[in-house]
């Protein structure tokens, strides 16, 4: 689209709100709305905003930031009321007042990382997200419980399935907004869901999925149920998750991961690329699993990862292969959470597959683990070298600190800002009475 495709769609439409969306540096998306009347001073990039307010953004002193539309973004939001008048969205880039990009804005984050792939000869890297939710009825006052909607599990059909119909409505209202829905159904947790769409470029995706999760929480209330992202929201059941899969292409050449040629018809740039993400899997975790309760989800018994290592097959792996080879071979990384910013996450597993394909010798590539790593002892575990990924948020913060790879990714902004939020996050969870301890100790 150009700027005329998008003036003709808002005069068609009805358009009267604009929406400026960006990202802030813990994932949640933040927005300036403006009249249809301001429109070409935002084609134009002259909407100014306060971002001494945001979090991981600028001091007060530099609180002055422009929002830039990514015109390929322009969408109308069909679950706005049209009765007062539509309302379509850009999602932006942040720039600084002297016309340069502001350096903490995690889509720019990403951007730079995809000029380094490029720059090694790599044109195109393709991600499809699996983001899993679990519904919540909401309370008669409209507040939050933790209320399932079912006590159905996995692939279960109605009657057991309470979210068949507001999976369908998310399905098809996203359907609506260009998304290429590919499959929708019940996950194994009571109340929880799981709605796939196709994969796009590395950049389009993270926006996509951001879209995703507020057309997923906007339905969801509309229907009178709190839809969470939240890792764990219940005890003893399933934690959402959100398997990430990627692959590597160029014109010329294809699917990059894929060799019919080599064993397990496996490249070896994608051998490298599993060996890279899996040497930094530690570091990673605070970007891929960046709350308190992302490790309640990181437990053995519930199928998600906790061991740094990669199979064809095994679900106990950090990093699964699937079955299928050709233009479809991908890597999927099976320890990412709902709450991680994808911008931020894909940038850190974009620069540490990197690293792994431009540093790791052949004869230093991580080793395929064919056992069912749950079913082992820790010694077993030991004497295999696996490592495990970190139990806690504080453990992931040490290891993300000593990071050199990530604060070159993040830069020194946003490494010490993150660094600075999520050791404040720690603290104030370490320092919480929990309902736990009440019942456990109060009486004692």
């Amino acid at each position: 689209m150009n700027k005329n495709d998008i003036r003709k769609i808002i005069e068609e439409k009805k358009i009267s709100y604009i929406r400026l969306q960006f990202t802030d540096m813990l994932g949640d998306i933040k927005a300036v709305e403006i009249p249809i009347s301001k429109l070409d001073d935002a084609l134009n990039n002259k909407i100014m905003f306060d971002g001494s307010s945001i979090e991981g953004f600028v001091r007060i002193k530099e609180a002055d930031m422009y929002l830039h539309p990514d015109i390929d973004t322009f969408l109308v939001l069909p679950f706005e009321d049209s009765s007062i008048g539509g309302v379509a969205r850009f999602i932006c880039d942040v720039y600084m007042p002297d016309g340069k990009p502001f350096v903490g804005d995690p889509r720019y984050i990403l951007k730079k990382q995809v000029e380094k792939m490029n720059k090694e000869g790599i044109e195109t890297m393709y991600v499809g997200f699996e983001p899993e939710f679990y519904l919540f009825k909401l309370n008669p006052d409209g507040s939050a419980s933790t209320k399932i909607s079912d006590a159905a599990s996995y692939f279960d059909l109605s009657p057991f399935d309470g979210g068949e119909n507001i999976r369908r409505e998310i399905s098809l209202m996203l359907e609506s907004m260009g998304f290429e829905v590919q499959a929708s159904h019940h996950e194994v947790g009571p109340g929880q869901n799981e709605i796939t769409f196709k994969y796009s470029d590395v950049v389009s995706a993270c926006d996509r999925v951001q879209t995703f999760k507020q057309v997923v929480k906007v339905v969801a209330r509309k229907n009178g149920y709190l839809a969470s992202f939240m890792p764990k929201p219940l005890n003893k059941q399933a934690g959402n998750g959100m398997h990430t899969n990627c692959s590597l292409y160029n014109k010329d050449k294809g699917d990059l991961f894929y060799d019919p040629k080599a064993d397990m018809e496996l490249s070896l740039m994608c051998k490298k690329w599993v060996s890279g993400i899996l040497n930094h899997a530690r570091e990673l975790s605070l970007l891929t699993n960046p709350i308190v309760n992302s490790y309640k989800r990181l437990v053995s018994g519930y199928e998600a990862p906790i061991y740094a290592c990669w199979s064809d097959a095994n679900r106990s792996s950090l990093i699964r292969i699937p079955a299928i080879r050709g233009a479809a071979t991908r890597t999927e990384l099976r320890n990412v959470d709902p709450c991680a910013n994808p911008y931020l996450a894909l940038a850190g597993i974009l620069a540490c597959g990197l690293d792994g394909i431009k540093n790791i010798k052949e004869k230093d590539m991580v080793a395929p683990v064919t056992d069912n790593l749950f079913s082992l002892s820790e010694d077993e575990i030991a004497d295999r070298k696996i490592e495990c990924l970190p139990a806690t948020l504080h453990s992931a913060i040490k290891d993300f600190k000593k990071s050199s790879i990530l604060k070159e990714v993040l830069g020194d902004h946003l490494f010490y800002k993150y660094i600075e939020a999520k050791e404040k996050e720690w603290k104030d969870y370490h320092t919480t009475v929990s309902e736990f301890e009440l019942q456990k100790y109060l009486e004692r």
